[in-house]
């Protein structure tokens, strides 16, 4: 299941995934995203809590289509915050910026634990433009 944390008027997304992730989350989570560019932003700051995830409850063909989503709109796509409780999240998250070299284009993926929540906030706010 999946839950805005925060409503906003800027550019920033800001969600949380409870328990597992399915078709039908995917969609809204696309459904949100594409709300913002609606808005007029060209690029969307985005928080993803995965704290209390099940992966057990998510099926491989949503994160499949989750990552295409992820790459089609990759552009159009700035800071994403990654809050959880996870040493193996961790440990990818700066592999992913050097595989995708997004710190280049001035967006940057970053990892909090649970307990810096408003850090993340933060640093998803911290860039807001149209």
């Amino acid at each position: 299941m999946v839950e805005q944390i925060i409503t906003s008027e800027k550019n920033i997304l800001a969600i949380e995934v409870i328990d597992g992730f399915t078709e039908t989350d995917e969609k809204i989570c696309q459904k949100f995203f594409q709300e913002k560019l609606d808005q007029g932003f060209k690029q969307v700051h985005i928080l993803v809590k995965l704290d209390e995830l099940k992966i057990s409850k998510t099926s491989v063909k949503t994160f499949m289509e989750d990552v295409i989503f992820a790459l089609r709109n990759y552009k159009k796509m700035g800071h994403l915050a990654i809050v959880a409780h996870s040493n193996i999240l961790k440990a990818l998250v700066p592999i992913d910026n050097l595989f995708f070299q997004r710190a280049k284009e001035g967006r940057l993926e970053r990892y909090f634990d649970v307990s810096q929540m408003d850090e993340a906030m933060a640093f998803v706010s911290e860039t807001v433009t149209r």
